[in-house]
């Protein structure tokens, strides 16, 4: 018994010391864990400091609400490391920090690397550097003057004042109370239409703001306006809004598009181009001659009596709505009358040397009246601006040659001395068969210019120096065969496409062989059975795989795909845009994500989602009000 019980006490003996082991190791865990979160701790603390370099704080997202939190006035600079600007900027900074800690009260200068700072750099909409900013009261000011010492410095005390309050906004509010009389008295006024909530309304807001002070100082002004869209909807149905922001130029009530920059100076700069006369004056016959002889586009001119002649307003007006398009000319002199063989009261339009045919007209009239339409005036611009054969440039053209069917010979378009004969041999042989097919538009294209056009269609490795394609209605493709191209070759082409014999090109991945997931992928060859299915609801996201938007909304559309996926009638599907072609020209996307709702039996007017957060109540919203039988249509599980 004695020598058993000698052996339990060693054994409770060893017991006792491996459990001493084991806190030990324990403290010294704890111990370990406490001193990794002190450092964590100090971490914090030394992010939560507010550090100062030469008399400039220098600020974070952590500690920035902190440190401005009870102060009245504080000057800020967002700035970039490898700014040169910056740089440069960085002495004189130090100096207005110096001078502004010595004013009574001190004000306090601070900088921001807005590389760093993301958060603060989007929340202040840092968009260049260095960008400096005067916090008043927490609300920002924008500092807009030279970059001195002296500047800045009145400029900060200026705002330090205790009286001291924001100029009102520049942009006029307009409402349905006042928009008639602030429009139709203005010679020129640009409107936004926008909504409160919209995020790419709120970044035009400051430039908008900024170009509305900049075009005020002029003279005579140019004033910028709003309009809240969504609480004047009267007024947004009336002009046709269909999307948030849309910009429109009024000239004495009457609306044309503003096609725009939406940023300070190119706001500024289109419209002060925009307020000047949309057609120019040509003086003498010389002029005339040399846009014939030399010119690249078609001469728009406008013989009158004078400024004071009804029709030349009416011209005018015309001119105002195609602007962008067209150069707009007019002349007042008899000698050009003489020469262009016309009186006056008339349009004249006629092709430069370049473009001119033995199968065209020298020149189109059109008899102008003070009583004459301008839409009349436009209508007879847009049928008679094309010549037979014409030369389609890079986007610039794209409003130009918008007109389908569409018929584009590709190869090297040079009409530059050197080289022009040779543009012309094959742009004659194009004219043969374009003259026996009024109802297309036909153009050469230079194939460098349209490289990424010509690989879609398939034909950048033909091995041919001259390929042709026909662009359809619904942005569908014809490519033509490789082979040597002639007069009759192209014929053949366009006579099998009216005879509906070819098969368009469709750019699109492969079809999936497993399509059963709550989201169904559409490819370019899937594109007509999916989404165009008269049968069925469709809500179709076309998106790009490397835009962050794009990725955010994956998991809600996929959550979206789930919850509707027992309703037999309904598809939500997506689409890679960049890989695939969209086959019908109503699904235009501009953007990323871009989500519509294609209706059974309506599917060429689909429903664009504009309004609200790309979120799952949201988007369930948009679906319950537009679905036409979804409440019919639930699987039985």
């Amino acid at each position: 018994v004695w020598g058993s019980g000698r052996a339990l006490v060693r054994r409770v003996d060893g017991f006792l010391t491996s459990l001493g082991t084991l806190c030990s190791d324990a403290n010294k865990e704890d111990a370990m864990e406490d001193e990794d979160e002190e450092d964590d701790e100090d971490e914090e603390d030394d992010d939560l400091e507010v550090k100062e370099e030469n008399g400039v704080f220098v600020l974070k997202d952590v500690n920035f609400d902190d440190f401005v939190a009870d102060k009245d006035t504080v000057l800020l600079e967002f700035y970039a490391p490898w700014c040169g600007h910056c740089k440069q900027f960085a002495p004189e900074y130090e100096k207005i920090a110096s001078t502004l800690k010595d004013n009574d009260p001190p004000i306090p200068v601070a900088k921001i690397d807005a590389t760093a700072e993301s958060g603060l750099a989007s929340r202040f909409d840092v968009s260049g550097y260095p960008t400096i900013k005067i916090l008043k009261k927490g609300q920002a000011v924008d500092y807009e003057g030279s970059r001195t010492q002296e500047e800045i410095v009145a400029k900060v005390k200026e705002v330090s004042q205790p009286n001291w309050t924001p100029p009102p906004e520049v942009t006029l509010v307009l409402t349905k109370d006042n928009f008639d009389e602030v429009v139709n008295n203005a010679d020129i006024i640009l409107v936004e239409f926008y909504a409160p909530w919209c995020g790419h309304c709120k970044k035009l807001a400051p430039e908008y703001e900024k170009a509305a002070k900049e075009l005020s100082k002029r003279s005579p002004s140019i004033p910028l306006a709003k309009v809240d869209a969504t609480t004047e909807t009267d007024l947004a149905k009336k002009f046709d809004v269909s999307g948030y922001p849309t910009l429109k130029i009024f000239r004495k009530g009457k609306p044309f598009d503003y096609n725009g920059p939406r940023e300070k100076y190119g706001i500024v700069d289109y419209m002060i181009e925009q307020s000047g006369p949309p057609s120019k004056e040509i003086p003498s016959l010389k002029q005339v001659q040399e846009i014939l002889k030399d010119g690249d586009d078609v001469l728009i001119i406008g013989v009158f009596q004078g400024e004071s002649d009804p029709a030349y307003q009416q011209y005018q007006d015309a001119a105002n709505n195609l602007r962008e398009d067209y150069r707009f000319q007019h002349t007042f002199s008899t000698e050009i009358a003489k020469f262009l063989k016309v009186s006056t009261g008339k349009l004249v339009m006629m092709q430069p040397e370049k473009f001119r045919s033995k199968y065209e007209p020298r020149s189109r009239v059109m008899d102008i009246q003070g009583s004459t339409e301008g839409s009349a005036i436009k209508e007879y611009v847009l049928k008679h601006a094309l010549p037979l054969v014409g030369h389609r440039r890079t986007a610039n053209d794209a409003k130009r040659y918008s007109k389908r069917p569409l018929v584009v010979v590709y190869y090297s378009v040079d009409f530059s001395f050197d080289y022009r004969a040779a543009t012309q041999f094959w742009r004659n042989k194009v004219l043969e068969v374009a003259k026996d097919f009024p109802e297309y538009t036909f153009a050469v294209a230079d194939e460098d210019d349209f490289a990424t056009e010509v690989k879609d269609l398939g034909l950048s490795e033909s091995g041919e120096d001259v390929n042709a394609a026909i662009l359809d209605e619904g942005g569908r493709k014809f490519a033509m065969e490789p082979e040597e191209f002639d007069s009759d070759v192209l014929r053949e082409f366009v006579t099998a496409f009216k005879k509906g014999k070819l098969k368009p090109v469709i750019k699109s991945q492969p079809v999936p062989k497993n399509n059963k997931g709550p989201v169904k992928v559409v490819v370019g060859k899937t594109f007509d059975s999916i989404v165009m299915d008269p049968k069925k609801d469709v809500l179709i996201e076309f998106y790009a795989p490397w835009c962050g938007h794009c990725k955010q909304l994956e998991p809600i559309y996929t959550a979206l795909g789930k919850k509707y996926k027992g309703h037999k009638s309904l598809v939500i599907a997506k689409m890679d845009a960049t890989a695939n072609d969209i086959t019908h020209d109503r699904y235009k996307v501009e953007g990323f994500p871009t989500i519509y709702f294609a209706p059974s039996g309506d599917k060429k007017n689909p429903i664009k989602f504009e309004d609200g957060n790309r979120d799952l109540e949201q988007l369930s919203k948009f679906i319950e009000e537009h679905a036409t039988q979804l409440s019919r249509t639930r699987e039985e599980l």
